[in-house]
């Protein structure tokens, strides 16, 4: 009785421990080096196990699952202490959502149990491979939630990330699997001569990949900036999120927002963050004119993040205005945060006293389009908040454009890793689509990034201030801009081939 109870403690034991270990290669830690521990150690135990039940398979990958997203998305907590009613909900949130993303990894398992692994080099491959399989379906199941890939613990290793301009996130994210994995080839049922030649080929793909890299970031780095006639400023407020539920008057709030930009009498588009002003919708600006014009003049521009209305739909917005508050162009967004912004089966569950976490009760509708924001001599490609996490298919046309601009409000993180975890994911956007970005976030960090993912300018999130970028190294169109994800798929190919010829040269 004792001896089994050990068993079974053991078994959840250690991957809800491999679970803990690798949300320290995350950032704000980045600890990468920490999954050359953990997940050999939950593959290799997993092996050693022999499971012969397909649940037990489930349970092992489900409980490695929750440890880890229970340990870098709690943040979610904080998000529901800014309205009294969702505080109850806190308990339930933490817990349930892990358990939900854990399914993903549960099945991972439970497909890799199918296939009867065994101690030998093909079992490093098909884990990696299925295991990515399925990280990609989370990206994309239910409108997808890409957050926390195990390649995002390499973010801050800019020379080894280069390569996303040509495979993408997901296809690093294979590869960044495998190598973690290459570990338990010592204690595989294989000859040394094969131990030391998988080794050696981990070696030399990690060295090369970092040279290459090396070389690009040099060779970008010694291209000319690209004088701008027009200046951009990248506001950062820090204006206290429970602020905007208080009722703040907006007089107040666009004063605060023009002082801490420093208005001046350059040509120049000030960008500020997503629903920074909560308390006026696009159809209401107009009323405020007057507080604008004793600020911006007529060679200003204005990207703000704003509510608008139209008919019966309300739309979060990024609307770009003249100085007199014209609208000049308008994007809505396309990806909503669920309950954040919308509520699921909200007939139903609205009869139950259901809300959005945002402030009012309608569930913003969600566009289909995303068009370029022309601006004088600019073209700006823009994403709100959390549209930045996911990887491909940014624009479905093939225009080209010098910046994507990104606004957030980040104040539901608290003074979480999640602001961390939601910034790298531009690192990732500009090398992917070899464009510069331009981050200004409220209570989050705002950022200039180029487009080889360097950080040419940032504010923390526990400060406030102005970003000016008066010049830029020009990026260019990507081979994965062009292919998406796609290029995933060709990976899932290869690998597949080399797990088929792995077996037949184990049967030889």
């Amino acid at each position: 009785m004792t001896s089994n109870y050990f068993k079974n403690f053991i078994f959840y034991l250690v991957p809800f421990f491999c679970g803990l270990i690798s949300t320290l290669s995350l950032p704000p830690y980045n600890f990468f080096y920490l999954n050359f521990i953990s997940f050999p150690l939950l593959l290799l135990f997993y092996l050693n196990l022999e499971i012969k039940k397909n649940l037990s398979s489930f349970l092992y990958g489900w409980t490695f699952g929750f440890s880890y997203f229970f340990s870098n998305i709690y943040w979610i907590a904080n998000s529901l202490t800014i309205e009294e009613i969702f505080k109850p909900l806190i308990p339930f949130a933490i817990t349930i959502i892990p358990l939900f993303l854990g399914i993903f990894y549960g099945i991972s398992f439970l497909i890799f149990f199918y296939f009867k692994p065994r101690k030998k080099i093909e079992s490093i491959f098909l884990f990696a491979l299925i295991f990515s399989f399925i990280e990609y379906l989370r990206g994309h199941v239910l409108g997808g939630f890409p957050w926390n890939l195990i390649s995002f613990s390499l973010v801050e290793i800019n020379q080894f990330i280069q390569i996303l301009s040509y495979i993408g996130t997901y296809s690093l994210n294979l590869l960044v699997i495998t190598i973690f994995l290459v570990p338990t080839v010592i204690l595989f049922d294989v000859s040394s001569r094969t131990k030391l030649l998988t080794i050696f080929l981990a070696v030399t793909l990690v060295v090369s990949n970092f040279i290459f890299g090396n070389f690009v970031l040099n060779k970008h780095n010694k291209l000319p900036d690209k004088p701008m006639n027009t200046i951009i400023k990248v506001i950062s407020p820090k204006i206290d999120l429970k602020r905007f539920f208080d009722g703040a008057d907006p007089s107040l709030v666009i004063k605060d927002l023009a002082e801490i930009g420093n208005i001046d009498n350059r040509d120049a588009v000030y960008i500020y963050p997503e629903g920074i002003l909560p308390s006026i919708n696009l159809n209401e600006i107009q009323d405020y004119s007057s507080v604008f014009k004793n600020y911006f003049q007529n060679n200003h521009k204005i990207i703000v993040g704003i509510t608008r209305y139209e008919d019966t739909d309300i739309f979060n917005s990024m609307a770009l205005l003249d100085n007199d508050l014209k609208l000049i162009s308008i994007y809505d967004k396309n990806k909503l945060v669920p309950f954040g912004e919308y509520l699921p089966f909200e007939n139903l569950l609205k009869n139950y006293g259901f809300k959005k976490i945002t402030q009012g009760y309608q569930s913003f509708s969600s566009s289909s389009e995303r068009e370029i924001i022309n601006m004088n001599n600019l073209r700006f490609l823009p994403l709100i908040c959390y549209e930045i996490i996911y990887s491909g298919s940014l624009l479905k046309k093939s225009e080209n454009y010098d910046f994507i601009v990104n606004i957030s409000e980040d104040g539901w993180f608290g003074e979480s890793v999640g602001i961390d975890q939601h910034f790298f994911h531009s690192v990732f956007r500009s090398i992917e689509e070899g464009k510069n970005i331009i981050r200004s976030a409220n209570n989050g960090i705002s950022a200039h990034i180029d487009s080889k993912g360097q950080i040419i300018k940032k504010i923390e999130s526990t400060e406030k201030g102005v970003i000016e970028i008066d010049t830029y190294k020009k990026g260019s169109k990507t081979i994965f801009s062009l292919f998406g994800n796609k290029i995933f798929f060709y990976f899932l190919i290869f690998y597949t081939t080399i797990i088929f010829l792995l077996k037949i040269r184990e049967r030889q």
